[in-house]
């Protein structure tokens, strides 16, 4: 039985005897979660689920098909893994066969994308209703009008239930993600960690968009009362849902943007935030998300009996999630899209407590610090880290980057260019020393800094030269202590700073060889330099 499916999915070549639950809305799905025992409601509403070991992405389980289409167009590597046609071919085999044998399907008809000239549509097909809560929480929900004549351009089947076969299916375990951009297929099985499928349609614009002139991002975005759009980039942990989330500007979105020739606009229609140790003094606009119905919350502890959550409890995951609307946050951008943007702002948890809290970039100087994408993760994360750890992720997003780096980094360069934007390094890890030293960047400091460049007065103080980065860093900004404008000047022992600083520029400039041979002699001259 097929219900609401403008298009139907034996069109698609898919068959299968399941009663099929067609573009259910929130509360529906909320229902049949529950009544599916795939999840209970906490106390104040919101839906809490548990994805079992796979509480994040599983990287090392994502392949991309290779053939024609991709040979010369995706950056084969490390992070873009290959998949052959004949595996693939065997991989959807399967898939369509474990289809043919459910019982329920849930479908979901979307848009990658709010702005219309630039969006796609994406079919999402699962077996569980709380999966497809979840993506219709965080990608774009047509309009019932629009869901009328809608056609799948891309499909993306979800079977947490399916074990593959690397032997038969070319994967590295039970667990796998194969993008097939030329069938317009996404196949995930093996894992019931729904951030898939997000990631998913986030590397279907990373790898549309760029040769229609647009800049995919991952980033956050919102604007001020004066009108001006900024973008924040970073990874995770680094701020960037935080930062954005500011009742004082109008949200247009917390993770996945893409930069046009007349707007920025959101990928998705909702928020996927950290829940871990999540307070309502530190995050109010993000806590309050938490009391509402229609919020998923996974790995999320919960009293079994009083159903009250503890968000200081990482028990079941470090990495524990919320997914709820956009219009969740109070002062949202109405259409999820905005003017182009007139600040940039590249996020990173320092945690060798070398950087300053912000520093002024030159053009050259963000596309360096764009394509090297640093933060660093800090002792006790991940098992065997001790000390504080370089994290590079190009774009501030290697996993989702389908095309060289260089194809992104040269979209910002032009972008930044032709727009006159104003760039800024924020730093939001550590000050007084690395990690388990020193303290973290006081928030206060970082929201007094961030709102002097929104608003334009950080252009009115007096700078300084970085010594190690060439940057520029204020000398007094009203409101914050001149002593953490410079980090040396916070660390008790001066030549410990500077060793640690030199040993920060090597990492960068290890890091940076990669891009050498793609990028001018402007931006290798706005390198940090190793003594």
């Amino acid at each position: 039985m097929t219900t609401s499916l403008s298009f139907p999915l034996d069109k698609q070549g898919i068959k299968t005897s399941a009663v099929i639950h067609a573009n259910l809305g929130q509360a529906a799905l909320v229902e049949h979660a529950v009544a599916n025992d795939e999840g209970q409601l906490a106390k104040d509403g919101p839906l809490v689920v548990q994805t079992g070991r796979h509480t994040g992405r599983s990287a090392k389980d994502k392949f991309i098909v290779r053939d024609e289409q991709t040979e010369d167009t995706v950056a084969w590597g490390k992070v873009n893994v290959p998949m052959s046609t004949e595996h693939f071919a065997n991989l959807k085999q399967d898939f369509l066969e474990a289809l043919g044998g459910k019982e329920r399907l849930y479908v979901a008809d979307l848009f990658g994308g709010s702005q219309p000239e630039h969006r796609v549509n994406v079919r999402v097909i699962n077996e569980l209703a709380w999966h497809n809560l979840f993506i219709r929480t965080l990608l774009v929900r047509p309009t019932r009008n629009e869901l009328e004549a809608f056609a799948p351009e891309y499909t993306i089947i979800d079977l947490p239930s399916f074990r593959a076969d690397p032997e038969r299916h070319g994967c590295r375990s039970e667990t796998v993600i194969a993008v097939n951009f030329s069938e317009k297929l996404i196949l995930i099985g093996g894992t019931k960690y729904a951030g898939e499928m997000k990631k998913s349609v986030f590397g279907i614009l990373n790898y549309l968009l760029p040769p229609q002139g647009v800049m995919p991002m991952h980033c956050s975005a919102n604007v001020g009362p004066d009108g001006k759009t900024a973008v924040f980039f970073g990874l995770s942990g680094t701020g960037k849902t935080t930062l954005s989330a500011d009742a004082n500007r109008t949200l247009i979105g917390d993770d996945e943007h893409g930069w046009s020739d007349t707007a920025v606009f959101n990928f998705e229609g909702g928020c996927y935030a950290k829940m871990i140790r999540l307070s309502a003094e530190a995050e109010p606009e993000i806590y309050a998300t938490t009391k509402r119905f229609g919020t998923v919350l996974e790995n999320v502890v919960m009293d079994p009996d009083t159903r009250e959550l503890d968000f200081d409890d990482a028990s079941l995951a470090e990495n524990s999630r919320g997914a709820y609307p956009l219009e969740f946050i109070p002062n949202t951008s109405e259409h999820n899209l905005g003017p182009v943007p007139s600040n940039v702002i590249m996020l990173t948890a320092d945690a060798f407590g070398v950087l300053p809290p912000i520093a002024r970039l030159t053009p050259e100087q963000a596309m360096y610090h764009f394509l090297s994408g640093y933060t660093a993760k800090v002792a006790g994360t991940e098992i065997g880290v001790t000390e504080p750890e370089a994290t590079f992720s190009t774009c501030f997003g290697a996993p989702f980057m389908p095309r060289h780096p260089s194809v992104y980094g040269n979209l910002l360069k032009e972008r930044i260019a032709k727009g006159g934007v104003q760039c800024w390094l924020l730093n939001t890890g550590w000050t007084g020393g690395k990690y388990g030293v020193g303290k973290r960047m006081p928030i206060k400091a970082t929201r007094s800094l961030l709102n002097a460049a929104l608003d334009g007065s950080l252009n009115d103080a007096e700078f300084r030269k970085d010594p190690n980065f060439g940057f520029e860093v204020p000398v007094h900004v009203d409101g914050v202590e001149d002593s953490i404008l410079d980090p040396r000047s916070t660390w008790t022992d001066k030549d410990e700073y500077d060793r640690a600083a030199q040993k920060l520029v090597q990492l960068f400039v290890d890091n940076f060889a990669q891009f050498e041979a793609h990028v001018d002699k402007s931006v290798m001259e706005a390198a940090p330099q190793a003594a």
